[in-house]
């Protein structure tokens, strides 16, 4: 069996190393020369609440010789058409692209590769990459877990596979209510990276800042009321049940909300938002694909998204560079509370 992480950057690389560590020989791939040559040189160096490195693979994508039987896609959704379009030719009979992404991203795919080739993941982790081969794991190695489902049409086999193959780094959590796994995550990055690139912080910034709290937690409720009117049962996530902790109506409830998000976030609070990463190196970031699917969801259903409307706008001018990242743009959104 063949395997490759396209879009090997702070978590693929983190994948990766473990993967090879434990056995599972993998291909990296990365756009970024200088990571490839770093990773090629020296392996992959994983810092944070662990600390090893580990020899791996690392191609850059005109080097990549298929046919792979499993190809984990981690990178940005922006492009996300031109890149499955590349990679189908590479999957060999029977193989299958995971998307380790953020967000919605199945359907889109599904209508390039086909369900029958479309595996959906999410990532209960996070990770910074701090220089070329160098990774920061951001979260409690003892919380690392991955939520996986298939499209409709995918075998029970290849399932069966992928999660194999994933098991060597952390646990699986095999969801038949996927669709309510993906608007879980969705909310959570939707509150805590958007937040967290608004206001130029981690994870921890956001729950552990009391005026913070107060957009999160009507952030949380737009997501749950957005998620319910697309049809999803949000699902637990690592055990916590979000809609019944975070979901209010009146201002009792409001506040017990706004005091149990930092207990809540305790194992994750120095998650570095991807989206602020990316503004930070003068990239494209996946508002879009997260803050921004909320808001197009709630759209079409009819549900106000004032929150994390605001949200797009605050990051995008961030993009832009008519803003920047940092604790005073909260005031942004005095006039919402």
């Amino acid at each position: 069996m063949r395997y490759a992480i396209y879009g090997a950057g702070s978590l693929g690389t983190v994948l990766g190393a473990f993967l090879t560590k434990n056995g599972i020989p993998v291909e990296l791939v990365n756009h970024n020369r200088a990571h490839v040559e770093a990773l090629r040189a020296n392996g992959a160096h994983i810092t944070g609440t662990m600390d090893f490195t580990v020899p791996v693979r690392a191609v850059l994508p005109e080097e990549m010789d298929g046919p792979y039987d499993i190809v984990f896609l981690m990178t940005k959704q922006p492009r996300n058409a031109e890149t499955v379009s590349f990679l189908a030719p590479m999957l060999a009979p029977g193989g299958v692209l995971v998307t380790l992404q953020n967000g919605l991203p199945e359907p889109g795919i599904a209508a390039i590769l086909g369900p029958e080739r479309t595996v959906g993941c999410t990532v209960e982790w996070g990770a910074t990459l701090t220089e070329p081969g160098v990774c920061v794991l951001t979260s409690d190695p003892g919380h690392l877990s991955f939520h996986m489902g298939g499209m409709p049409d995918v075998p029970e086999e290849t399932l069966s596979r992928v999660k194999t193959v994933l098991e060597h780094m952390c646990p699986v959590e095999m969801e038949e209510n996927f669709l309510g796994v993906r608007w879980s995550k969705l909310l959570i990055n939707a509150t805590f990276s958007g937040i967290g690139t608004a206001v130029g912080g981690t994870f921890g910034d956001v729950s552990g800042n009391r005026k913070n709290h107060r957009v999160a937690v009507r952030c949380i409720r737009e997501c749950v009321d957005v998620g319910r009117s697309a049809g999803a049962v949000f699902a637990p996530v690592q055990g916590i049940d979000i809609v019944r902790l975070f979901y209010w109506r009146g201002p009792l409830k409001r506040a017990v909300s706004e005091l149990l998000i930092r207990p809540a976030m305790r194992r994750h609070t120095a998650i570095y938002p991807s989206m602020l990463q990316d503004i930070r190196r003068g990239r494209q970031c996946e508002i879009d694909a997260i803050n921004g699917v909320v808001c197009a969801c709630g759209r079409r259903s009819g549900v106000p998204t004032p929150i994390n409307d605001r949200i797009v706008r605050i990051v995008k001018d961030c993009e832009s560079g008519a803003l920047q990242p940092g604790p005073e743009n909260i005031r942004l959104f005095d006039d919402l509370l």
